[in-house]
């Protein structure tokens, strides 16, 4: 009996220290783990915050302008909803850029009336294509142009590539190649190209660098890229701007009013009679 108890007490000592070695395992590897993606697990717990709470907002939250910049924009799809554009443009939203159309076929349901509301508020407009990697670049181009009637003192159009599920990066860049040459030929006006950080570190940047680029890089004081390489940054995609109700994305312009003016398709040139 008494070897018998022994052998029972070694043994829950010895499952205790094995529990005690693995809760310490698991707190290590969790610390390790949240210091090394918090800034990613920071923007879920907003995000899901943000979702849970979306019943109880006003459209009237209001997210700090970035310091440093004088020029201020947001872009938006048919996820935001009904917008006030009078609202957005009392609050220092200078430019907005509008999605009009995505792969092949999408149409964004809500384009034609933010394409117009940011115009009657007085607001710089654009509008962008959201690029299917797997899609063919000249239908996708096709698609964009049919829809987006840009005209002088519109900004020029916007090409969002950061679609990661593709076959080929070669063929990637071949139908973004297309698209842009497509576009630009129509329009008569470069294209910009908006990418993420990471993807455009990866797969784009030395293959376009002809077109301005439109940067998202988050939870960071300043881009990654040199200020030479990009002329917006979209510094969040979890901003709240009056008359919005919800998240959008918030951007700022590099340089000054002016600057921006100057970036929109020019009047056409009218030849004189003879």
């Amino acid at each position: 009996m008494t070897v018998s108890r022994r052998s029972r007490s070694g043994s829950r000592l010895l499952w205790r220290r094995a529990l005690f070695l693995a809760a310490l395992a698991l707190l290590v590897g969790g610390l390790a783990f949240y210091w090394r993606h918090q800034r990613q697990l920071h923007r879920y717990i907003r995000r899901t915050y943000a979702s849970l709470i979306s019943h109880q907002l006003t459209g009237r939250e209001k997210t700090p302008l970035l310091a440093g910049y004088s020029v201020h924009g947001i872009d938006v799809s048919s996820y935001q909803g009904r917008i006030d554009w009078k609202e957005v443009a009392e609050h220092r939203v200078r430019f907005a850029f509008i999605k009009a159309t995505e792969g092949v076929t999408l149409r964004d349901a809500r384009f034609k009336r933010n394409w117009q509301g940011a115009q009657a508020a007085g607001i710089y407009r654009g509008a962008y294509h959201y690029f299917q990697p797997n899609y063919d670049g000249a239908k996708q181009a096709d698609l964009f142009t049919r829809t987006v009637p840009l005209a002088p003192g519109d900004l020029p159009p916007v090409l969002d590539v950061e679609h990661a599920e593709f076959h080929d990066v070669a063929q990637m860049r071949r139908g973004v190649a297309i698209w842009l040459r497509l576009v630009e030929r129509h329009y008569g006006v470069r294209p910009i190209l908006y990418s993420n950080y990471s993807f455009y570190k990866r797969h784009l940047a030395g293959h376009f660098d002809k077109y301005p680029l439109w940067l998202a890089h988050y939870e960071v004081p300043q881009p990654s890229l040199p200020r030479e390489k990009w002329i917006i940054w979209q510094h969040s995609d979890e901003a709240y701007v009056p008359g919005i109700r919800g998240t959008v994305d918030f951007n700022v312009f590099q340089g000054n009013f002016q600057r921006l003016l100057a970036l929109r398709i020019p009047p056409r040139a009218t030849t004189a009679p003879n």
